[in-house]
């Protein structure tokens, strides 16, 4: 059966396999789980499934999430299902869908049900709760994280490929890194919070999970756009993620400045994900970290507070008892901040954001763990309040600097404990961050979720091309500047981009009469990474260029260094037997130019 959106969509599509059927699997995996934490409320089976098989009367290439089924966090309004934010007295029926809850169905999406979270949505925890605690399907000892705890859970425990949480402190992020999942945050006002019960609705995003970067990204297409309904809505478009930029300078906090609170297996797995990035070809750029863990102070221990104190007071005033302890305790604190700390705090926030903004003129993004360490749900229960904020030190400061962010998988301790890193970048920069954390996804190779489902492979090149454009590798004379490279243009042909090999290659200067390169395919990780240029050709011109290969070359399937594979010039071992290996220049411009 099929698991991520992407291939979800494909069946479904294909017909290999209905909307129905799979909204069928999910609610009998919900059955067999057995977990009645994970969810508040459910919808009717058959209800989801009659909506699901109204699909088909639909086109399904305009249903960028057709069929897929979706669980919704239960700050979320969703018609017919009550909101209750974790909070049983404050429950009650919206008339109508949140917006994005309505985008998600104009996508095709079939929401299942209302999933748990830390009341009122204040936690990282995922143990504040009237309905119980979801288990964490990776080690159940684990807390789930939070505060959108059951979101995801069902996702890493396969209930649902796809599900939306909120964030306002770390809430989509934290608990993707303890469930094995991506955790997607927008940039503030990208997505609609209209039908969203506020934590501190200046700040607040609708926040996405997923077990793949390209699954959060088509989500995030399918619901973002400005509304008039939501006074923080920006005008901002997605766009698709690009190829793996050359020269990406990540920053990391300077020697010192990280702390992981005596974790050591968590401080080793963040120093292994640096030297993937390094290994991608990732500049890693040293920055003072402490202005952004001064901001992180700021929102539990500033004005934010009071935002979180507006949503409840009425009930915090007629019903404290209903409110679980450890959340009045942090609320209440927010009733007694003046209008005097809130523009002292306002002013050093606009301060800190020129200090970041200053940060960001030589980094294209931060790369951070996800959270220093990792807490049983014993543990989180003897101390809620200091532990829960520990949990914070990475994702505190995020939305307050206006930062969008991407948590991903990196590893799975020894232990057994599942670790991430975070990618942050300024609002605006989603693809971004998209872009270079689905390569660092697929490199890990580590299985998705708490299920094991294998990674699938980085779809190949094609979405920069245009018309019957067919993409090329080459390596060396038709590169740009080169002796043959007008033949390419010639052909109509045009540069998509200058990228290298996975490190699988060795690359030979063949003895011929017109010195040119072979590129050959060795083990994986046996070879280098070896420069060359992606250009565009019309079809009836590719197979014209390809026809005029001298040999020993011919053409074959390249493997880049993000994973995707594109078509190029390839050699086979047996005709480099006299040939000079020059693997060691990175690429035939350098060797050349010695």
């Amino acid at each position: 059966m099929s698991e991520t959106v992407a291939a979800l969509v494909a069946a479904h599509r294909a017909g290999s396999q209905s909307p129905a059927q799979t909204i069928t699997r999910s609610f009998q995996r919900i059955r067999e789980h057995n977990d009645p934490a994970i969810f508040i409320s459910l919808r009717e089976e058959k209800d989801a499934v009659a909506e699901a098989e109204a699909l088909s009367s639909k086109d399904a290439s305009a249903l960028p999430l057709f069929g897929v089924p979706v669980a919704v966090k239960d700050n979320i309004d969703v018609a017919g299902l009550p909101t209750t934010a974790a909070c049983p007295a404050y429950s009650y029926l919206p008339a109508r869908d949140a917006t994005v809850v309505t985008r998600l169905r104009q996508a095709g999406a079939i929401v299942i049900g209302k999933t748990n979270l830390d009341q009122f949505a204040t936690g990282l925890v995922g143990v504040r709760s009237p309905y119980g605690i979801p288990v964490n399907p990776i080690r159940a000892d684990l807390i789930p994280g939070g505060s959108s705890s059951g979101s995801a859970v069902a996702v890493s425990a396969g209930l649902v490929p796809l599900s939306l949480g909120t964030d306002t402190a770390g809430s989509g992020r934290v608990p993707a890194m303890l469930n094995n999942i991506v955790g997607l945050k927008p940039s503030v006002g990208l997505v609609s919070s209209a039908g969203v019960v506020p934590a501190c609705q200046s700040l607040d995003c609708v926040s996405i999970f997923s077990l793949t970067v390209d699954d959060a990204i088509a989500a995030l297409s399918a619901i973002a756009g400005p509304d008039s309904a939501d006074p923080f809505s920006r005008d901002r478009t997605v766009s698709k993620p690009g190829p793996f930029p050359t020269g990406l300078r990540l920053g990391v906090p300077r020697e010192g400045q990280l702390i992981f609170f005596g974790d050591k297996a968590q401080e080793a797995v963040y120093a292994a994900a640096l030297e993937q990035w390094r290994s991608l070809g990732a500049n890693l750029v040293s920055f003072d970290l402490e202005p952004f863990n001064e901001t992180a102070r700021l929102l539990y221990e500033g004005p934010w507070l009071a935002e979180r104190y507006l949503v409840i007071r009425n009930l915090l005033a007629s019903q404290p008892d209903a409110i679980h302890p450890v959340t009045r305790e942090i609320t209440l604190a927010g009733s007694r901040i003046s209008a005097a700390d809130t523009f002292a705090a306002l002013y050093r926030l606009q301060a800190l954001r020129r200090i970041a903004e200053h940060a960001f003129a030589n980094i294209d993004a931060l790369v951070l763990p996800t959270a220093p360490t990792v807490y049983t749900t014993a543990q989180v229960l003897a101390n809620p309040i200091e532990l829960n904020s520990r949990l914070g030190a990475y994702t505190n400061f995020v939305n307050l600097l206006d930062l969008c962010g991407l948590a991903l998988p990196s590893a799975i301790r020894g232990d057994g404990i599942p670790s991430g890193i975070t990618l942050l970048a300024p609002a605006g920069h989603d693809a971004l961050l998209a872009s270079i954390g689905r390569v660092f996804q697929a490199q890990t190779k580590l299985p998705l979720g708490a299920k094991g489902v294998a990674m699938p492979q980085l779809a190949d090149l094609d979405a920069s091309l245009t018309g019957d454009e067919i993409p090329i590798a080459v390596v060396g004379a038709h590169l740009s500047g080169m002796a043959l490279n007008g033949e390419l243009k010639a052909l109509g042909g045009r540069l998509l981009e200058a990228t290298s090999t996975a490190a699988d290659y060795r690359l030979y200067a063949l003895p011929t009469t017109s010195p040119k390169p072979g590129m050959l395919r060795v083990e994986e990780g046996g070879g280098t990474s070896i420069a060359l240029e992606i250009w565009a050709l019309p079809a009836a011109a590719f197979g014209k260029f390809v026809a005029a290969i001298p040999p020993p070359l011919s053409i074959g399937t390249v493997r880049l260094k993000d994973g995707r594979g594109v078509k190029g010039f390839i050699v086979e071992a047996t005709d480099t037997g006299h040939a000079q290996d020059i693997s060691a220049f990175g690429g035939w411009r350098a060797f050349v130019a010695r």
